[in-house]
């Protein structure tokens, strides 16, 4: 096997958003701060476009023509937050295949874990519309792809952004294939995300929506992780873990309210790294959300660390905090193994 990848493309940077909290210095923080720790050992891989037979397996193909035409004829506003302009379209294929590399990556064995690292980010994107940002959801994207393309039965999606994921929560809502975790603060842009949407049909209980509270922390989301999240994947039993990973949590993003730190984000991978290991299966991270430049550089190195080294953290002593207890018993009617939390 060979070393963690990172995926990226220069196309990223020609996604120009100008004057908006989603722009191209995201990238460049990212990557001056992880050339300063020589990339942590990762090799570095230039994503592709993402094939369009993939892509349409999550959008109409009607819907991506359209971002294509509007990119084509110059840009312009998708909605009040997102914007395009004439190379939108190529970074939005570069995004989601980066994603989709990533997962063959780790399907096939050429890679213990990775982060795709481009934008515009995808998990507010729904089926048939582009919203907070996101033009194509990459993750559900990748997600599908190992579905579809690998033979997977079963996914988890670990979506750790400030902000609820609503584009995967309604793409895989009606699917026990895809088990979709939200942490998120609530209440918060989209709007989206209540306790209460657990899934429809056959994919109810396969939808788990937590919404915290702002000013909630490192500790919270470490009771969260190691009390709700280990026993929800141990139940399930997935074949691949996704983490749709965004750090507008910080403390010091400028769009939300909750208070994790780059420790915070580095135990609740420890937990993700443990998980995957116990259950013997790969697990990689598509970039979501994070605004503040100091902070997001410093939040994905943290992250970057515990996915990169040979082995996961030790586990840690994570008190069983009431509000995930609280949690667990909601999610036991579902998840019966949550009961005894």
């Amino acid at each position: 096997m060979g070393r963690p990848v990172y995926l990226s493309h220069p196309a990223s940077l020609e996604h120009d958003t100008g004057a908006h909290p989603e722009r191209a210095a995201r990238i460049v923080a990212i990557e001056r701060e992880l050339e300063r720790h020589d990339w942590l050992g990762m090799e570095r891989l230039e994503a592709p476009r993402v094939a369009a037979e993939t892509l349409t397996a999550v959008h109409p193909a009607r819907y991506v023509r359209g971002i294509e035409e509007l990119c084509l004829a110059g840009g312009g506003a998708l909605d009040s937050d997102t914007f395009v302009v004439e190379a939108s379209y190529e970074a939005a294929l570069r995004a989601a295949g980066g994603a989709v590399r990533l997962v063959d990556l780790l399907l096939g064995g050429e890679a213990p874990t990775g982060l795709s690292a481009l934008r515009p980010p995808g998990h507010h994107a729904e089926p048939a519309r582009a919203m907070g940002f996101c033009l194509f959801d990459n993750v559900a994207v990748a997600a599908q792809h190992a579905l579809d393309a690998h033979g997977l039965e079963r996914v988890l999606v670990l979506d750790w952004d400030v902000h609820h994921g609503n584009g995967t929560n309604a793409i895989f809502h009606a699917t026990p294939s895809v088990l979709f975790v939200s942490l998120h603060e609530w209440p918060l842009y989209p709007g989206t995300g209540p306790a209460g949407d657990v899934g429809s049909g056959p994919g109810t209980g396969y939808t788990v929506n937590v919404p915290v509270a702002a000013g909630s922390g490192d500790a919270l989301y470490v009771s969260l992780a190691e009390h709700v999240v280990v026993p929800l994947a141990r139940a399930y039993e997935p074949q691949l873990v996704l983490i749709s990973a965004g750090f507008d949590g910080h403390r010091d993003d400028p769009l939300a309210g909750l208070e994790l730190t780059e420790a915070g984000f580095a135990a609740l991978t420890g937990t993700v790294r443990r998980l995957a290991a116990e259950l013997e299966v790969p697990v990689g991270a598509v970039l979501e959300g994070g605004y503040d430049l100091r902070a997001l550089a410093a939040s994905t190195a943290a992250m970057l660390r515990v996915l990169t080294a040979p082995d996961p953290p030790p586990a840690v002593d994570a008190p069983l905090l009431p509000e995930a207890r609280r949690v667990a018993a909601r999610l036991a009617q579902h998840w019966p193994a949550l009961a005894a939390v």
